[in-house]
């Protein structure tokens, strides 16, 4: 059995970059950055960003034409891909990128933005996310922002 799945929770560096295919479907390319802190050889904690390419499709990138701006936080759950391409000089080069399946936007609550739910029934027509089955972000990390529009309200919590 193998398992390919990255999760990351980040922000975006700059807006959404939309294009069509050919036979019209949407596609939107993100850049995800996710910073973590590490301690130098001198003992002063650093932080350090890692740049992540994030490729959606269909209905989420259609939600994210309109919500994804530059420094809007996230959560993207997919797959990690790596595509071969020859550059306009003929080299062979390589990109590796995330293709999401899911991704939330993470925000305060009352923040006016859906949520966008599992790429897939998306993909079928389903909603936008909101009453999705389909998994959330963790929860009870110290310093990380919860997901809105999980399907439920804070009153159909058990605690």
């Amino acid at each position: 059995m193998t398992v390919n799945k990255a999760i990351l929770i980040g922000n975006l560096g700059r807006d959404a970059e939309i294009r069509n295919t050919a036979g019209g479907a949407v596609i939107a390319n993100l850049r995800l950055a996710t910073t973590d802190r590490r301690k130098a050889p001198d003992g002063t904690w650093q932080d350090h960003t890692e740049w992540h390419a994030v490729v959606v499709f269909g209905k989420t990138a259609e939600i994210m034409e309109r919500w994804g701006k530059k420094g809007k936080s996230l959560y993207v759950e997919g797959r990690i891909q790596t595509r071969e391409y020859t550059d306009k000089d003929g080299n062979k080069r390589w990109s590796t990128e995330i293709v999401a399946n899911e991704i939330r936007l993470l925000g305060a609550k009352g923040e006016d933005a859906p949520a966008t739910g599992r790429q897939e029934a998306q993909d079928r027509g389903a909603t936008s996310g909101r009453g999705s089955a389909g998994g959330s972000a963790p929860r009870g990390s110290a310093g990380r922002q919860e997901p809105q529009g999980a399907g439920f309200d804070d009153g159909d919590l058990p605690f």
